[in-house]
C-alpha cells in the first residue's frame, strides 16, 4: 500500500470562535442527536461540578496506589514517555505491551500508569520487561489527571530529559512500523508535535500520543500539567486539555505542528474519487458533495470540520500511512459511519499488530 511521505505541517490559523458548536453538529451529524448531546454534557458537567468543589476541600486519599520500578530503568534517559493504560477487565493485553515496547526500541525510558482498580500481577510484571517505572493510580482524571500526577515522578528521576510523549492506550495498533513515524516527530526540532490535527473545537492536536522536544517545551509541558485544574467531568478536562494544550504551547512561542494536519488529510481526500464517495456517505451535510465545484468541497470541510480519526479513518490509514485505529471507532462507531467493520483489510500483512492481536486487546476490555 503506498502513501503519501510523512511530515510536519503546521496547526491551522484560525481561533475556537464557533468550532466548539460545530464539533458537536458534525460528530452528531442531525439537530437531534446535537440536542441529546448537548443535554448530556449539561447534565455531565451539572453533575461534576459540585464533586469537583468537594475534591478540593477534601482532598481524600492520594492518587497512586502502586509505584514501582520497572526492569529498563534508563538512568539518565533524554526521552521519556508517559503511557496512560485502562481496561475495565484489568487486563494488560499483547497490543499494549507492544505500544510500550514500541516506544522503548525507540529510545524512550516507558513510565506506564494504569487506571485499572486492579490487576493480575502477571501482567504487571510481564509490563516490567519493558517499562523503566509502573504505577497504578485512581481512576480520575483521565489521561490528563493522570499525566499531571506522575509529571512531577518524571522530571525528578530523569532531570535531564530533553524529550516528553504523552500517550494513552487509546489508538489500536501500531499497524505500521513506529521507527519512521517517531523520526518524523523528531525531525521537527523544538517544539510540540502531535499525530494527527483537529480543528472541531479550534484547531488542536489529539492527545493520544504528544511529543514535546527541547527543555524549553518538556518545562513548559510540566508548567501546563501542574497548572491544569483536573475535574470528574471528561467534557471538561477535554475542554481544559487537549482542546487548549497546543494553543497554550504555542501562546508560548513553541512550533506545535501534527504530522498528519487536517488541511493535508482534506485535500488528500478530495483528490482521490473512491475516498470522497466514501466520505459523502458518512455525514448528512456531506451527500451533495461529489456536485460540488472543488473549491467548494474544501471550503465545507474548513466550515463543517470533522473528526479526522473518525470520518477521515480510511484516507488517514491508505492515502497518508496512519500507523493507528481509533479504538473508540472500531468497538462503538459513534457516528455510524460505513465500512467501519472492514477495518482489517487496511491492516498490512506484515503490520506490527495484526487483527488477531487487536481483536484480543478489544475482547481484553470488556472482558
Amino acid at each position: 500500500m503506498n502513501f503519501e511521505p510523512y511530515r510536519l505541517t503546521a496547526l491551522t490559523e484560525q481561533p475556537p470562535g464557533l468550532r466548539r458548536a460545530i464539533h458537536g453538529y458534525s460528530t452528531a451529524g442531525t439537530w437531534g442527536r446535537l440536542a441529546r448531546r448537548v443535554l448530556e454534557v449539561g447534565l455531565e458537567v451539572g453533575r461534576s461540578l459540585p464533586r469537583d468543589a468537594w475534591r478540593r476541600l477534601n482532598p481524600g486519599l492520594p492518587p497512586l496506589l502502586r509505584l514501582e520500578p520497572g526492569e529498563d530503568a534508563r538512568p539518565g534517559a533524554r526521552s521519556v514517555a508517559l503511557y496512560v493504560h485502562y481496561a475495565a477487565s484489568g487486563r494488560i493485553s499483547g497490543m499494549v505491551l507492544r505500544q510500550v515496547a514500541a516506544l522503548a526500541a525507540e529510545g524512550f525510558a516507558v513510565v506506564f500508569i494504569t487506571m485499572a482498580a486492579a490487576m493480575p500481577e502477571e501482567d504487571w510484571q510481564a509490563m516490567r520487561a519493558h517499562a523503566a517505572l509502573l504505577a497504578q493510580r485512581r481512576n480520575f482524571g483521565l489521561d490528563f489527571g493522570a499525566w499531571r500526577d506522575l509529571a512531577p515522578e518524571t522530571a525528578r528521576r530523569w532531570p535531564e530529559a530533553a524529550e516528553l510523549m504523552l500517550a494513552n492506550d487509546s489508538v489500536l495498533g501500531p499497524i505500521r512500523p513506529m521507527g519512521p513515524v517517531i523520526a518524523a516527530l523528531r525531525g521537527g526540532g523544538d517544539g510540540l508535535f502531535g499525530m494527527t490535527e483537529s480543528i472541531q473545537g479550534g484547531p488542536h492536536l489529539q492527545s493520544y500520543l504528544l511529543l514535546a522536544r527541547g527543555a524549553a517545551a518538556v518545562g513548559d509541558v510540566h508548567r501546563f500539567l501542574a497548572a491544569m485544574r483536573i475535574s470528574h467531568s471528561k467534557w471538561l478536562v477535554v475542554q481544559r486539555g487537549e482542546l487548549r494544550f497546543a494553543r497554550w504551547m504555542r501562546g508560548r512561542g513553541h512550533r506545535v505542528a501534527a504530522l498528519f494536519g487536517y488541511g493535508r488529510l482534506a485535500g488528500a481526500v478530495l483528490a482521490d474519487p473512491a475516498e470522497r464517495a466514501l466520505l459523502a456517505a458518512s455525514h448528512p451535510l456531506l451527500r451533495g458533495l461529489e456536485a460540488m465545484a472543488p473549491e467548494a468541497r474544501a471550503a465545507l470541510l474548513a466550515e463543517q470540520p470533522l473528526n479526522p480519526t473518525h470520518h477521515l479513518w480510511a484516507a488517514l490509514v491508505r492515502r497518508l500511512g496512519f500507523p493507528f485505529l481509533k479504538t473508540e471507532l472500531v468497538r462503538r462507531n459513534p457516528g455510524r459511519l460505513p465500512g467501519v467493520e472492514d477495518w482489517p483489510a487496511l491492516v498490512p500483512a506484515e503490520a506490527p499488530c495484526p487483527p488477531a492481536v487487536i481483536r484480543d486487546h478489544l475482547r481484553g476490555l470488556v472482558s
